[in-house]
């Protein structure tokens, strides 16, 4: 039995590519809230990570680096800085564009969920040949991006 109260799917479930992959973004969603944090999510973790490896980088560049669309990261940006976090400034000479840093409180909050995601992975991938694991399923992102985007299978 699955300890979310449901069975594990059997027979052609099992074999559904996109179902595993939604199971498997479930469990991996809930040990985040379980083991990381109840409020942070990942996709502001990310952002997060991005302005603090990316100083002074504007927040449209920093949702082309971690996948996100603009309305979304729009989203992530205003809650991160509703919670202190970041910091958004207005480019000099292009006020459409918005420069994205991190405060004090959100270096703070990046180190320690940094080092509960770092536990978390650790955990998640013990006994697993972590950088082959990682080397497939960002192939497997590439490839399936690419069908996205209209490419032949």
């Amino acid at each position: 039995m699955d300890t979310r109260g449901g069975t594990r799917p059997s027979g052609p479930l099992r074999g559904a590519p996109g179902h595993v992959v939604r199971r498997l973004h479930q469990a991996y969603a809930a040990a985040w809230t379980r083991h990381v944090d109840p409020v942070l999510t990942g996709p502001q973790f990310a952002v997060l990570m991005a302005a603090d490896d990316f100083p002074e980088i504007d927040q449209g560049s920093i949702a082309a680096r971690v996948a996100l669309d603009r309305s979304t990261m729009a989203d992530v940006c205003r809650r991160l800085e509703d919670r202190g976090l970041i910091r958004r400034v207005t480019a000099p000479g292009d006020g459409r564009r918005k420069l994205l840093y991190l405060t004090e409180h959100g270096n703070e909050v990046l180190t320690t969920v940094g080092e509960r995601v770092r536990r978390l992975h650790e955990e998640m991938l013990a006994g697993d040949d972590t950088n082959a694991f990682l080397e497939r399923l960002n192939g497997l992102v590439e490839r399936w991006d690419s069908l996205a985007d209209g490419a032949s299978a």
